[in-house]
Order: C-alpha cells, then sequence, then structure tokens
C-alpha cells in the first residue's frame, strides 16, 4: 500500500494546554482564525481548532500539558478510507499502541480516527472526515 493514495496531507497538527483561551488568544494574534469549536465529552475537554490557510491547530484543555519545548502532542494527517488505512497499519505491524478506530461528533458529520506511536514516541492520528 502506498500512503500517498490514501491521504491528502496534514490533517492538524494537536496542542494540549491548560489553558485554552491563552492559547485561543495567542493564535488569534498570530492570524489564525476559529474554524470549530465543541467539546470532547468523552475526555471532558474544551477544544478548539484554529486555521491559518491550510494549517490547522487543534488546542484542547486538558490540563496536564507539560509546558516544555517538545509539547506538539500529534500530527493527523488526513486519509480518505479510515478502515483500510487501519487494517494496513496493523498487518504491517505499525500499531503498537493496539489502538481502534474511534468516532467523535466534531465537524459536521464527524470523524473517524486512531493514532499510532512512531520510533521517537512521537503520535501519528489517522484521522477522516464524516
Amino acid at each position: 500500500m502506498d500512503l500517498k493514495n490514501y491521504s491528502t496531507g496534514v490533517q492538524h497538527i494537536g496542542i494540549p494546554t491548560n489553558d485554552i483561551d491563552k492559547t485561543v488568544d495567542f493564535y488569534h494574534k498570530l492570524g489564525f482564525e476559529t474554524a470549530f469549536e465543541t467539546v470532547n465529552k468523552e475526555a471532558d475537554e474544551k477544544v478548539v481548532f484554529l486555521k491559518l490557510g491550510t494549517l490547522v491547530v487543534e488546542t484542547y484543555e486538558n490540563h496536564a500539558a507539560v509546558l516544555q519545548a517538545g509539547a506538539i502532542d500529534h500530527v493527523a494527517l488526513d486519509v480518505k478510507d479510515i478502515e483500510e488505512i487501519y487494517q494496513y497499519v496493523n498487518e504491517a505491524g505499525l500499531n503498537t499502541t493496539q489502538d481502534s478506530i474511534h468516532f467523535l461528533p466534531f465537524w459536521e458529520n464527524g470523524v473517524k480516527f486512531f493514532t499510532i506511536e512512531g520510533p521517537n514516541k512521537e503520535k501519528v492520528e489517522f484521522s477522516q472526515y464524516l
């Protein structure tokens, strides 16, 4: 499988925060606009997606942000078929986190996603807008 045929690129970069209002204000000052705001009820976190051109930052208030260099939590790849990517990742032995496909009622029709861990402990999320 060639991921280039199933992905359109980076969907968003995830940044946890302890103060979502401060984070949103910072990115607004940089020219980002709020694209979507919600609450992840499962995690009890406020979530805001901020957009500048094609760059999207997802910030979520989890009160566990480490507040040091390396604070970006994950990079999410936008995929066309989450089930096919999930199967490929599992068959290739890359799902070391044993994560499953999750659903969140974000955006208009929701998203499905799962996350794996890279060789440097970085999180790579595969996400499909529904």
